[in-house]
């Protein structure tokens, strides 16, 4: 052990670097998110080199750019471009408005790890996926700096969980509670867990991943089921008299809450969930269920009755080492402002609904 950050810190440091709107180095290119990037900073950057745009093949496929490298699209930027090319170019919001975009000339040839990696750190952030890329001979001095195969290799390394503190909390749905709070070793936000009762280790316990819905589980949206699904489950757990439902901090299927107020934007343009999600450039559902079964196993559980609707949860825990020995299904009424979106969870997402 040392004072110098580990691989693990160091990339939670670039992680909040980006958010601020400062570039890091990685590999032998300056990166920046373009979503935070400011116009003064992008000038300084475009005085160090040629520089061009990465984005995600979703996203390319909107914006009628080829797709050379598989998972992403590079490119080029024009002479002319500023940050508003740069920031239409990224954020689909005005895609309507200006369908056509560009000019698009994609780059082909030669090694994508850095943009790969760029990519993937700009989501860890949780803003659009969108990276202004500089190769360059030497990074400035002061700048966050990585490699990018350890930096994928570390982004998709499980977070180990510690847990942090615990309390008796009545609630309710069940006065005999205790809240459990689960800290990453990576830097990400903290998890929770709602023990119900005192659950025997050694039997399938009733359990619960939900996946944080400020909009559903706060404010009562009808725009989905994750409120109802919440309280149902905390019902169901109290009437039982134990169970365990684990509050997963992955906001939007992962990709954060002012990323799902784009999405549902675009939803209000007439794309259904998993069109939005692509126009922005993320996956049908970017979340980690692996956050899930390591809390599960720190808690003391190998085996669950799992309340879902959605198999890929069943089959993550048990690819974990989760036995899930029963799949409880979690049903709640509809309503005329979810019923599309419970309809392409089922036809898109494979839910049972």
């Amino acid at each position: 052990m040392t004072l110098i950050p580990t691989l693990t810190e160091t990339v939670s440091r670039a992680r909040a670097d980006l958010r601020m709107g400062l570039p890091v180095a990685i590999g032998s290119a300056l990166v920046a998110a373009v979503e935070t990037l400011s116009a003064p900073r992008l000038d300084l950057l475009r005085r160090l080199g040629p520089a061009h745009l990465a984005i995600t093949s979703w996203r390319a496929e909107t914006l009628k750019a080829r797709v050379y490298d598989n998972d992403l699209a590079r490119i080029a930027l024009p002479g002319d471009a500023d940050l508003r090319w740069l920031r239409g170019m990224a954020d689909p919001s005005g895609d309507l408005m200006m369908p056509m975009k560009g000019p698009c000339h994609s780059l082909r040839g030669g090694d994508v790890s850095v943009e790969r990696a760029a990519i993937a750190l700009v989501k860890s952030a949780q803003l659009l996926p969108a990276a202004l890329v500089v190769p360059v001979e030497n990074a400035p001095e002061g700048l966050t700096r990585l490699a990018p195969g350890p930096t994928l290799e570390q982004l998709a390394t499980e977070a180990a969980m510690a847990p942090v503190a615990a309390a008796r909390l009545p609630l309710l749905a069940a006065e005999n509670a205790k809240l459990h709070i689960f800290r990453p070793d990576d830097g990400a936000a903290e998890h929770y867990a709602v023990e119900i009762g005192q659950p025997s280790r050694d039997a399938p316990v009733l359990a619960r991943l939900h996946s944080a819905c400020f909009t559903g589980d706060v404010l009562g949206s009808l725009k989905c089921d994750c409120g109802p699904q919440l309280h149902a489950a905390l019902a169901a757990m109290g009437q039982a008299g134990e169970g365990v439902l684990l509050y997963l901090n992955q906001e939007g299927r992962g990709i954060g809450l002012a990323n799902k107020m784009r999405a549902y934007a675009l939803q209000n343009q007439g794309f259904d969930t998993v069109e939005a999600n692509h126009r922005l450039g993320f996956e049908d559902d970017e979340r980690d269920f692996r956050i899930g079964a390591g809390i599960l196993r720190q808690m003391g559980f190998g085996n669950v009755r799992l309340m879902t609707n959605n198999p890929r949860k069943v089959a993550m825990l048990e690819n974990h080492g989760i036995g899930v020995t029963e799949r409880v299904p979690l049903i709640t009424a509809r309503n005329r402002h979810n019923t599309d979106y419970l309809d392409v969870k089922a036809e898109k997402s494979g839910h049972l609904l």
